[in-house]
């Protein structure tokens, strides 16, 4: 009944992991499959499942762990983030987020908490952020598409509290003040500059996780768009400088906030120091972060949610999710 590829299509959609793959074979009627099944669940294993002895025996027990996880649970992390950064975007533009229809899936559907349109002073400005929300709400589809009826529903989302816990971490906020993602174009930048790096390191650190070649492909390619989003956010930065803010920051100069939260992110997601601003520490221009080989850099989904929790310490929730993310990958580092 089932050409060979597209069964193997339809078990990699609906399953996350062994449990849901053998729920799905029942229900599909395709015990019959025989070698054909059996090949295409090897395939849906993790990068532990393809790593090498000697590499699975030297890796951290961490990243030992992690690697376990199926191409589906992976897959299902990064669109917990784009549900994230596609409600966000879409508030800022269209002063509401994604349709109803977009938000349903396995584990506990929440709501959104604050986000309303941002009153662009400019047309670029404008126009960067409608097309980021467009590629944002694609990704939200792409993945809920690729993943079938395993894909999660959007978790419960902060996009008020939240980003005033993540400028006071950064030293931006004065006591008692708030900061206000959406009050002004100035401010909506620093809120993009603290997504966008985060999306481009998940998606790097997620890509050795990922054995199924197809979707290793289409995480290649969206990690290629965040880079192109972080690049605009981070050079429409820069070119701006001083700005003004919202009330009650303690700084107006756009490039040395960025280093506040560059600083504050890197003091979330552990002892290394990788993140940057949009300067450097000769005040010139940085628009890719990247070590001394001029490659990027990347986090381990442990540290994505560290950032997106706002917290250094193992935790299911906080910040951004503050009922936490759906699906097995949901655990911030301890660091």
């Amino acid at each position: 009944m089932f050409g060979k590829r597209y069964a193997a299509s339809m078990i990699n959609r609906s399953a996350e992991n062994d449990q849901d793959r053998r729920k799905f074979l029942r229900a599909a009627g395709m015990s019959g499959l025989g070698v054909v099944g059996a090949g295409a669940l090897a395939g849906l294993g993790g990068f532990g499942a393809t790593a090498s002895a000697a590499t699975r025996k030297s890796a951290p027990v961490a990243e030992a762990a992690a690697a376990e996880v199926s191409d589906g649970a992976v897959l299902n992390f990064a669109l917990n983030l784009e549900y994230l950064e596609a409600e966000f975007y879409l508030h800022a533009v269209t002063g509401k987020g994604l349709a109803d229809s977009m938000t349903t899936g396995t584990g506990t559907r929440g709501g959104v908490t604050g986000g309303r349109a941002v009153r662009f002073e400019t047309k670029t400005a404008r126009q960067y952020a409608q097309e980021i929300a467009g590629d944002e709400k694609a990704h939200v589809e792409f993945l809920r598409s690729a993943l079938g009826s395993a894909a999660v529903s959007r978790p419960a989302i902060d996009l008020q509290s939240s980003f005033t816990a993540a400028a006071q971490a950064a030293g931006l906020v004065k006591p008692g003040h708030t900061f206000d993602a959406f009050a002004c174009e100035e401010n909506f930048l620093l809120a993009a500059f603290l997504f966008e790096d985060v999306g481009v390191t998940a998606y790097k650190g997620a890509a050795p996780l990922i054995s199924n070649k197809t979707y290793l492909e289409a995480a290649a390619g969206i990690l290629a768009v965040e880079a192109y989003h972080a690049g605009n956010i981070r050079s429409a930065i820069y070119q701006r400088g001083g700005g003004l803010l919202g009330t009650g920051l303690f700084s107006t100069d756009l490039k040395k906030a960025s280093v506040k939260l560059s600083d504050a992110r890197d003091s979330l997601d552990g002892p290394t120091d990788d993140d940057q601003g949009v300067i450097d520490s000769h005040g010139n221009a940085n628009i890719v972060p990247t070590d001394a080989n001029g490659i990027a850099y990347s986090r381990s989904p442990g540290q994505v949610l560290n950032i997106v929790y706002l917290t250094n310490k193992a935790a299911t929730s906080g910040g951004f999710f503050p009922k936490g993310v759906n699906g097995d990958v949901n655990t911030s580092a301890a660091n």
